[in-house]
């Protein structure tokens, strides 16, 4: 397999999208459709054959670029020779071998699954419970979270691209765990957008069935806590166990996370809110609040994520502190985070793309 740089590669990057009529596909074609250094090559879907995607995501219709371009059920044998990047947002097992196949074609392949997140075999046949296609490739992708990895994403041609509870539960942890000071049990809840569960409707998980509820579903047992704990360890974290609780909610886009963390008692509220500016002051995507709470409205639709800190009072040496987490689950917590991920691995401006603000209301 050609593990040198994507940087080189002549603009524009011709790209393909596997799974593009799925919610992941829309906003990747949104985001980079537009884009003058990337060619939309082909689109790739086992529904909506030979239909324009702008028939199947409506606010597609009618963007420049698209207008040569239908659905095709097509395999990567067929698909590669006009692809430099693939990007592939299929269920899990179906992905780890579709992008197994792409990556020996020659092509630079961003996961948008589970898949290939995990270095450890038996967390994945856990809390997937299922068997990896592909067990001796675990480790090969490198975890495109830009904030953590940067320099390993720019060398990489094969990223995982994390999964959207994991991204708001650890960039909300992230500044405990650089400090040392992530330790032992975290407890957290996180209530989540019906676009979270994919283009299909699922009983209880189709939105008429959310909408006027809030459920809480496989407690104990995410997917995303192995994931968690994996990247948090990397960045710092001790003997880390995660409880941790999804809900879904009533709302289309969004997770807001609530974390509570046992610390020592001298991290009151003045230190915590240096923690987070001093992990986050230079990340244009993160904004750290201090005179109000993150909240969905703020950052949906958008690649924004905004954190805030609330210090308990001390008791026996300790402090329960909760950190607070919102962002839109299928933009940084999904297809954007995947692009911002490509912009690093191309060696351009992170950013490109990705700064549009949220709608508001």
């Amino acid at each position: 397999m050609n593990e040198a740089s994507i940087a080189h590669l002549p603009r524009p990057v011709r790209v393909a999208i596997i799974g593009a009529t799925g919610y992941g596909g829309a906003e990747l074609i949104r985001q980079l459709a537009p884009r003058p250094d990337i060619a939309l090559t082909r689109l790739i879907a086992k529904d909506g054959i030979g239909k324009r995607i702008g028939d199947i995501h409506l606010s597609l219709a009618g963007l420049q670029n698209l207008g040569h371009l239908r659905v095709e059920d097509a395999e990567p044998e067929s698909v590669a020779p006009d692809a430099d990047v693939v990007f592939i947002g299929l269920p899990h097992r179906v992905s780890a071998q579709v992008g197994a196949k792409y990556s020996d074609l020659g092509c630079a392949v961003i996961d948008l699954s589970g898949d290939y997140r995990l270095r450890d075999l038996d967390a994945y046949q856990h809390y997937y419970e299922a068997q990896h296609p592909h067990p001796e490739r675990l480790g090969t992708f490198v975890y495109g979270l830009p904030e953590f990895q940067r320099a390993a994403i720019a060398k990489s041609r094969r990223i995982a691209s994390p999964g959207c509870f994991a991204t708001t539960i650890a960039l909300a942890l992230w500044p405990l765990a650089r400090a040392g000071l992530l330790t032992g049990r975290v407890q957290v809840s996180a209530m989540t957008g019906s676009s979270g569960s994919g283009a299909n409707p699922q009983p209880g998980t189709h939105h008429p069935l959310r909408a006027q509820t809030l459920r809480p579903y496989k407690p104990l047992g995410h997917q995303h806590v192995p994931e968690i704990i994996q990247t948090l360890t990397d960045e710092g974290a001790r003997d880390l166990t995660l409880e941790f609780v999804p809900v879904s909610a009533p709302l289309v886009r969004g997770i807001l996370a609530t974390c509570f963390v046992e610390v020592p008692a001298e991290v009151d509220a003045d230190r915590l809110k240096q923690l987070l500016h001093d992990a986050y002051d230079s990340e244009k995507l993160i904004r750290v609040l201090d005179n109000r709470l993150p909240e969905v409205n703020a950052v949906a639709g958008s690649m924004f994520v905004e954190i805030a800190g609330t210090a308990g009072e001390a008791h026996n040496g300790k402090r329960t502190v909760v950190l607070h987490a919102a962002l839109d689950n299928l933009i940084k917590g999904g297809a954007g985070q995947a692009v911002q991920s490509l912009n690093v691995m191309l060696g351009i401006d992170e950013f490109t793309g990705l700064l549009q603000p949220a709608q508001w209301p």
